[in-house]
């Protein structure tokens, strides 16, 4: 046998003892392998906690916010749901005006206070055209030119001029977005946390509604302060107040908590009352504009109690546009009811949560009253069928962690009739089959 090969095996079959200072040096751990070894395991022990605006700040994806076309539609589009909501929630005929302002450059450097700069070094940009580059474009475009002519004399059909050279990596649009709506408003004090608090909002009961954790608005501001660091401004003011709530903030993304820059009352003097939401972001009209009108004009015939004013506005006269689409019933669908949770829909972790928050106290009246589709009778079958263990007198707190489980296999494999229908709006059923044509 080799006297090289593994397990130190000489030449006569027996293993070669190791020296005392390795066998030192294993015992105790020291070694350069092991020295270079213990900063990695200290650093891969440190854990970092990300807050919620963070999660979705790095996976904006997951809100419609893939790109600046689909991030102003899809600000345009949570705006406007919100704001139909919020007017459909008090049963008032919803108003609705929509602006999108297109913001220059140069505009939005004095509004941040950044003078223009010229370029110096012109070759280092990435729309830096050079010399031969030029001369070699100059007479591509010389020779289109003539066989345009050459095709006109001729009769024959004439193509449309090259489009231009596009903008260059960096050169940005930005936009101004304002909705108006004469909803419900907000309350004064809840304002900060609506806006600049992600995952917190009031649309968590189980009522049909257009939106569900009141997340799109609150991206809309993470857009903003990703893509323009400016703040978002808010006002509004509720039926029967005197006052205006003015509020201006932005979002600590790392914290998750509003960053207030000015929160006041001000003066009421029309009596109006809804929301007015005003957010600039980064966002591409030319490519979304089609589906950005389009979405407006769904929304006019799938809402036709709800009056829509659409205004672009640009610096560029001719890319101005105002639509309007009129209101053409002023009967509205009633107000969605609230429901409770179906027992085979629902997993441990709600009947968990359902048994901390219900103010009932055994049992059977937890199953009665916390879920659709259980009745007095019912309910004594179920607790009849969990086992010895249970009662219909079992006081809910008193439940182990197994007797959930029980009551969870048991929701899964019993038999309920289905939830009624009467909880759901026509209207808004037809809405979400349209977001999902727009989507598709």
């Amino acid at each position: 046998m080799d006297d090289s090969s593994d397990g130190g095996a000489t030449a006569g079959g027996t293993k070669k003892k190791p020296s005392a200072a390795a066998a030192k040096g294993k015992a105790t751990g020291k070694g350069k392998a092991t020295s270079k070894a213990a900063p990695k395991a200290k650093e891969s022990s440190l854990l970092k906690q990300k807050s919620p605006a963070e999660f979705f700040a790095e996976n904006k994806n997951i809100a419609g916010f893939d790109n600046p076309g689909k991030s102003l539609y899809t600000t345009m589009r949570e705006l406007v749901e919100n704001a139909l909501d919020s007017a459909e929630s008090i049963s008032e005929l919803p108003d609705i005006e929509i602006t999108i302002e297109e913001i220059t450059k140069s505009k939005f450097n004095t509004m941040i206070g950044l003078v223009d700069r010229e370029r110096v070094d012109e070759a280092l940009y990435d729309d830096f055209e050079s010399s031969k580059a030029r001369e070699k474009r100059l007479a591509k475009e010389a020779r289109f030119q003539e066989t345009q002519a050459k095709n006109a004399a001729l009769g024959k059909k004439v193509k449309d001029t090259p489009a231009a050279r596009g903008k260059g990596r960096g050169e940005a649009s930005f936009f101004r977005v304002t909705c108006k709506d004469n909803g419900r408003g907000m309350p004064h004090e809840d304002i900060p946390n609506m806006f600049g608090r992600v995952l917190s909002g009031t649309k968590y009961g189980l009522r049909q509604t257009r939106g569900k954790f009141g997340l799109g608005a609150k991206m809309a501001l993470i857009w903003s302060k990703m893509s323009t660091g400016l703040p978002i401004d808010i006002k509004s003011s509720m039926k029967g107040q005197d006052y205006i709530t003015f509020c201006r903030l932005d979002i600590d993304i790392h914290k998750n908590v509003p960053h207030i820059h000015l929160h006041e009352k001000r003066e009421n003097n029309d009596h109006w009352h809804g929301a007015e939401i005003q957010v600039i972001i980064e966002g591409n009209w030319t490519t979304h504009r089609s589906r950005i009108l389009h979405y407006m004009r769904q929304m006019a015939v799938i809402t036709p109690y709800a009056q829509f004013l659409f205004r672009f506005l640009s610096d560029a006269a001719e890319k101005n546009l105002t639509i309007k689409f009129a209101r053409r019933t002023d009967v509205m669908p009633p107000v969605p009811l609230l429901t409770k949770h179906h027992p085979s829909a629902v997993d441990l972790l709600l009947i968990k949560r359902l048994i901390t928050d219900t103010t009932k106290p055994n049992l059977l009246q937890f199953l009665q009253h916390e879920f659709v589709n259980i009745s007095k009778a019912h309910a004594d079958r179920l607790i009849g069928e969990m086992g010895p263990d249970f009662s219909a007198k079992t006081t809910v707190n008193s439940l182990t962690s197994q007797q959930l489980v029980r009551i969870h296999q048991l929701f899964r494999q019993a038999k309920f009739d289905d939830p009624s229908g009467n909880v759901c709006i026509p209207f808004h059923l037809d809405l979400l089959i349209t977001y999902q044509l727009l989507i598709d």
